[in-house]
């Protein structure tokens, strides 16, 4: 039996194609291993984002490039192999295999074309309607599934390569959607995250029409779902109904994570944004009124080229007016292919870094502030894993905070075991907050 290695880098949406990379190799009889080399086939299934993950790429082929001669393969694939392309050959010439995401559904042929002994091995076009779903996918949470509703990017983001490693927007049909749903709830998945570059643009190509609001709630009705969560929303497409559809299906989980990249206007518009500071505040304004109370996590970028102090300002002001939930914050790196590229007044490195401790160093005191709200307060959890060190348990609220707890006492019973908790919805009364997390304990076992 053939044995692969597959590592991953980049976002859920990455994550969610290693998995079907993983079905399509088991039903190939291939079995997956935790280490390289004792892999017979190497994959890394890349993003290309930020620099940093594209550099650890290469590092990691670097480190391992004298197994090659020992009859592994080497196989890259993924947004800096849609980018890249027969580059990486050149750079890296122990690789025989570069595939972008489009192609995974051709895998199977690409590998009999390696044992054939075919060296260098590409797939790499982007002319497709479809979305690469798999026949196979080997879901690595028993409790927890992803299914992608839309492939690819049609906005235009001067910092962004998204739309030349994923292609277009190719949305997937409502029906389909709902049959994965279906069957993943029999399964006994209780948690489904739908995934798209771009997820709340989803248009459903079949007849029904389904706008993204509309397949949230369909999807929130699936018998046996308990939560739904979707990511990530451009804040363009993000319309009013997706606000409604949370306040009125209790499955959907009331947490939306909305970039908004720059608090300045200005440098939005430097971004392509295609929305400005106050309309985004706007659909902040729909979520803010809404019935339930939505958790709200945002991407930055700071040191985008000709971002002044006056913008950053600008920023900072932002996340004292919004009072964001989480945020995932980054210095500005160049991309290939993108527009940033050929705009002035690059920021320095310095700089860059200084503005991004000054941003996580406000975002960190309004995290624990918003966090502290909710202490006293009882919270359901999903239970998702346990930490030996601290005796703990880990479990995840509908608004995505973590939440560690302990157990009540047994009473002279048994405590139950790590199989027996895990998928589990608990109730949690919080005790204490931190930045990043809440601790409690479990108010009963049900």
């Amino acid at each position: 039996m053939k044995r692969f290695y597959i590592e991953t880098f980049g976002c859920q949406m990455n994550a969610h194609d290693s998995e079907k990379v993983v079905g399509t190799l088991e039903q190939r009889g291939y079995e997956q291993v935790q280490q390289p080399e004792e892999a017979d086939l190497v994959l890394y299934n890349t993003c290309s984002i930020r620099d940093k993950a594209e550099q650890k790429v290469f590092h990691r082929l670097e480190q391992f490039k004298r197994e090659a001669g020992k009859g592994k393969v080497f196989a890259v694939i993924g947004c800096v192999a849609q980018q890249e392309g027969e580059k990486i050959f050149e750079r890296a010439p122990h690789v025989s295999l570069v595939a972008g995401s489009a192609s995974y559904t051709r895998l199977p042929d690409m590998l009999v074309q390696i044992e054939a002994g075919d060296r260098r091995v590409t797939g790499l076009s982007l002319e497709t309607n479809e979305t690469f779903d798999t026949p196979y996918t080997r879901r690595d949470n028993p409790h927890r599934a992803y299914i992608t509703i839309i492939e690819g990017c049609d906005k235009s983001c001067a910092y962004c390569v998204v739309p030349f490693t994923r292609g277009p927007e190719r949305s997937r049909t409502s029906e389909s959607v709902l049959r994965e749903a279906g069957e993943l709830a029999r399964a006994g998945y209780s948690e489904i995250q739908l995934l798209g570059q771009n997820v709340n643009s989803y248009r459903d190509p079949s007849p029904a029409g389904f706008n993204f609001a509309q397949l949230l709630e369909a999807v929130g009705r699936v018998e046996g779902i308990r939560r739904v969560r979707f990511t990530t929303s451009h804040p363009r497409d993000f319309g009013r109904d997706i606000v409604e559809a949370i306040d009125r299906t209790e499955t959907l989980c009331n947490q939306v994570h909305l970039p908004v990249q720059s608090g300045s206007s200005r440098v939005l518009a430097l971004m392509d944004r295609q929305y400005t500071r106050d309309e985004y505040m706007r659909r902040i304004e729909w979520m803010r009124s809404a019935s339930r109370d939505i958790a709200i996590s945002t991407d930055i970028i700071v040191g985008f080229p000709g971002e002044t102090e006056e913008d950053f300002a600008q920023t900072l002001h932002l996340l004292d007016e919004v009072e964001y939930d989480s945020i995932f914050s980054f210095k500005y790196s160049p991309r290939p292919n993108t527009a940033a590229l050929a705009l002035g007044d690059h920021i320095p490195e310095e700089e860059k870094s200084r503005r991004l401790t000054t941003l996580q160093e406000k975002q960190r005191a309004i995290q624990l502030r918003r966090n502290g709200r909710v202490v006293g307060s009882e919270l359901e959890v999903l239970v998702e894993g346990y930490n030996s060190s601290t005796g703990q348990w880990i479990g995840r609220t509908a608004q995505n905070r973590v939440l560690n707890f302990t157990l009540p006492a047994a009473n002279g019973g048994a405590a139950p075991g790590r199989r027996e908790m895990l998928g589990r919805y608990l109730p949690v009364r919080v005790t204490r907050a931190g930045p990043n997390s809440l601790a409690g304990e479990c108010a009963m076992l049900v």
